[in-house]
């Protein structure tokens, strides 16, 4: 009987002048792992010093969506006996994301159905973000008592007003026109344009540019729709405007909405210690030259991390035991400066 070899986990080809790179981890919603993050590294590599490469271009497989994240699972079942896997994996996750960001050709990812933390990082960071009807996206982290990693420290601060530390803090889930507003994408086309789309960027010649590229999406992108979040922009920027979390959460009260009284609730089921570290994190990002600082200061806080049962407790309730019902290790009070400082280490070499 001949025996079939599995697929790839990630699928890298030339589509005319793209060059495409597929996350096929179907089972595990194309979740990335240390081997898919370095066949994704060599082919950047290989896609930028090859001249019939106009531009790249990032899907995933199946029919749930791009990528939903990282490897937790890994992160969970090996952090404590060898924290030496999960920093490694953040290490080179965080590199591919930057240089994503600064790749010298079009990067484009299509943010169709579920994208979310590490799918964040190998998509918004690209130069062409498209995302569609049935787009979900999502920097969940606070819910595992994590934080918004993947350089979303830098990517949210950018958003206008305070959406960005909203989404950064309740790991609220977004559709298209929400995910455009927060500068996470820039383009809205429809599921059922996808194929044609693909077709004609790879028909683009090989000399093409940025602005080809442009041309094209233009052709098959139309208006997102509408989203009732859009309503609460006013009253998200006013209660999200402070430093502490304590005064986010106090003026949600005050506000009395049913908006606010929602967002509260959902605030409170998070892990204290990850929505003050995120909130640090997010303002720290603001006052910072690059995303390589924010990517940095992220890679310090992921070691801190791995020494952090609020972070185990939070992977076992979403993921391992899927009971959605963690039991927070420390509340609001507890979360001092000097519990915060362990995750700002010194004592690892550099990521650039």
């Amino acid at each position: 009987m001949e025996m079939q070899t599995p697929a790839p986990e990630v699928i890298v080809e030339r589509q005319g002048a793209v060059g495409r790179i597929r996350l096929n981890r179907t089972r595990a919603l194309n979740s990335l792992n240390v081997p898919m993050i370095r066949l994704i590294a060599a082919a950047l590599t290989e896609f930028e010093n090859d001249p019939a490469v106009a531009a790249v271009l990032v899907t995933g497989e199946g029919e749930r969506g791009l990528c939903a994240g990282g490897d937790i699972r890994m992160i969970y079942e090996s952090g404590r006996e060898r924290p030496e896997e999960g920093a490694q994996f953040w290490r080179e996750e965080f590199v591919v994301n930057s240089r994503i960001s600064g790749y010298r050709k079009p990067y484009i990812a299509i943010m169709d159905g579920i994208v979310m933390g590490g799918g964040v990082g190998i998509s918004a960071h690209g130069s062409h973000r498209i995302v569609t009807e049935r787009t979900r996206l999502a920097m969940p982290e606070t819910g595992i008592g994590y934080f918004p990693d993947v350089g979303a420290t830098w990517l949210l601060p950018k958003a206008p007003g305070e959406f960005g530390t909203y989404l950064g803090l309740t790991g609220r889930d977004i559709v298209a026109a929400d995910a455009i507003r927060a500068r996470l994408a820039d383009s809205f086309v429809a599921a059922d344009k996808l194929e044609a789309l693909i077709a004609d960027l790879a028909a683009l010649a090989p000399s093409g540019g940025s602005a080809d590229v442009d041309g094209v999406i233009a052709k098959h992108a139309s208006e997102a729709p509408a989203t009732p979040l859009q309503g609460h922009l006013a009253l998200i920027d006013r209660c999200f405007a402070f430093d502490t979390i304590e005064e986010i959460l106090a003026a949600l009260e005050a506000d009395g909405s049913d908006f606010a009284r929602e967002t509260l609730a959902l605030l409170n089921s998070r892990s204290a210690l990850s929505m003050k570290l995120t909130l640090d994190l997010l303002r720290a990002g603001r006052r910072s030259a690059s995303l390589n600082e924010c990517l940095e200061r992220e890679y310090s806080a992921t070691l801190g991390m791995l020494a952090n049962p609020d972070f185990y407790e939070g992977v076992r309730a979403a993921v391992i035991d899927k009971d959605r019902n963690p039991k927070w290790s420390v509340g609001l009070a507890d979360v001092t400066p000097d519990r915060l400082a362990r995750f700002a280490r010194k004592d690892h070499p550099p990521l650039f």
